[in-house]
């Protein structure tokens, strides 16, 4: 017998039905039609980056464009069903998808328009990074946006965004000049410094809480197609020696230059020797965004922090370094993260890095440090949401395994590494690497930013629909007010 009707949870929680027949209603509205648990696309489209996420959404709506987006969001509004926003789904605590909900999948508006005259690049909502970097490197452009070209554009963008450019460029959202956002009223609008300024500011690092951002603008800068780039190998016996010295050489280093550190067992690198390989090994990944020559000089000490037992360093075309760590969080396998800020790292903060790294739980498991600083730091806390102005480094500790069994030996390494971490940290988070199990984390995240996000959600989203995501609660609003 063909389903007659489909279950899916509401906003309270509660379990209700919707008829196929309004099911094929809204299919025949959406571009990319509609896809239920009944549908041979199911599984596969429900799929996402954190393999340890497997949740059963009610639907998925195959968005293509603002008006599927207004046609889900009016789905969803008049059942009061629970909605989940899918971009590149590569967040860690996996809220592209949402059990019993119906999930906006974003993923097929992956176009990118780049005006090389302006400097400036219109970028859908599913686009990955690769998709972007691809692009604008065709004119040798280039806007901070991660490290990995398989992360989405929109979730990284939404949670302020960092990557090796960062430095020079600033975040994501320092380079984000506008945006067009469904909001949960299923109003298009036009968000800038000049439209919707608050809702501008929101979006620049507050998530998806207050609309389904559909497109991106993004300023560019002059990068490559040419960087210095590669990696510096040295024996875990060395840790504490080249840790200190990156250390003391990243607090004067060129913005140009960044120099972050992976403490992990070697891959079987085919520049490091076969004795090496399954080892633990500190790792210093770097990129000099200016001239090579440049990149080269800058970049020399980092040989001399210790005896390396493998080097890769080189001119390299700026969009193939972006992919130069794909294969490490490929998508299928289970993650845990947890993760830190700080403005400074003592000695005593290396000696308990070096300790965790000491018992790695998995040979995909590792730690890293990305040095941060420069341009974004010259940017006023509350010119975004986001806080963190004051990190130098960002800690995040990786679990990474495949075997359900694990679950609790990975995790529980993630966060002792986490506690003993805590006491060098700056109490702020990085929102992209927070868990599903870290709302608590999500206001000291913004401090001082949060209330007025509170109010900007009040505003666009008092009834709290966008709610799957790193969530920030409407503040209390008189009944029947409503956005502005």
């Amino acid at each position: 017998l063909l389903m007659q009707s489909l279950n899916y949870l509401t906003l309270d929680k509660d379990v209700r039905q919707v008829p196929m027949d309004d099911v094929q209603a809204l299919a025949e509205k959406v571009g990319g039609g509609v896809l239920s648990p009944a549908d041979a696309a199911y599984d596969e489209a429900r799929k996402i980056w954190n393999a340890a996420v497997d949740r059963r959404p009610a639907l998925i709506a195959r968005c293509t464009n603002e008006a599927d987006v207004q046609a889900a969001l009016a789905f969803a509004r008049a059942r009061r069903m629970l909605v989940s926003v899918r971009g590149g789904g590569h967040h860690i605590a996996g809220n592209a998808m949402g059990e019993g909900a119906l999930v906006l999948d974003m993923s097929g508006m992956r176009g990118v328009e780049v005006d090389a005259a302006r400097r400036t690049a219109r970028v859908g909502a599913g686009a990955l990074l690769g998709d972007f970097d691809r692009a604008a490197q065709v004119h040798g452009l280039a806007t901070p946006l991660g490290i990995n070209s398989t992360t989405g554009v929109a979730g990284l963008t939404l949670g302020g965004g960092f990557g090796w450019l960062s430095r020079r460029y600033g975040l994501s959202v320092d380079n984000l000049v506008s945006a067009t956002v469904v909001t949960p009223d299923g109003a298009v609008r036009m968000a800038s410094s000049q439209s919707e300024p608050d809702l501008f500011w929101a979006i620049r690092g507050g998530g998806g809480n207050f609309g389904v951002v559909t497109a991106f603008d993004f300023q560019l800068h002059p990068v490559g197609p040419e960087v210095y780039a590669g990696l510096v190998v040295y024996p875990f016996a060395q840790a504490k020696q080249v840790l200190r010295a990156w250390r003391d050489f990243t607090e004067s280093a060129p913005d140009e230059l960044s120099v972050w550190t992976v403490l992990r067992k070697a891959p079987p690198l085919p520049f490091l020797p076969a004795s090496m390989h399954g080892q633990e090994v500190v790792v210093f990944a770097l990129m000099h965004c200016g001239s090579v020559e440049d990149g080269e000089r800058a970049a020399a000490p980092v040989l001399k922090f210790g005896d390396a037992v493998g080097t890769h360093l080189a001119p390299s075309p700026y969009a193939g370094f972006q992919t130069a760590f794909d294969p490490l969080p490929a998508p299928g396998a289970r993650n845990y993260w947890k993760s830190h800020n700080f403005s400074r790292l003592d000695d005593a903060a290396l000696e308990r890095v070096t300790e965790a790294a000491a018992s790695l739980p998995g040979p995909e498991c590792e730690i890293f440090i990305a040095q941060l600083g420069g341009a974004m730091g010259r940017v006023k806390t509350t010119d975004t949401p986001f806080v963190g102005r004051d990190a130098r480094y960002i800690m995040n500790v990786h679990g990474r395994w495949s075997d359900p069994a694990e679950d609790g030996k990975v995790r529980d390494w993630a966060r002792h590494t986490f506690t003993q971490m805590a006491p060098h940290a700056t109490g702020n988070g990085y929102v992209n690497f927070l868990t599903e199990d870290e709302g608590e984390r999500v206001a000291a995240s913004y401090g001082q930013n949060y209330a007025r996000l509170q109010e900007i959600k009040r505003r666009y989203d008092p009834d709290n629909i966008l709610r799957l995501n790193l969530n920030i609660a409407p503040a209390a609003q008189p009944r029947g007010k409503g956005v502005s």
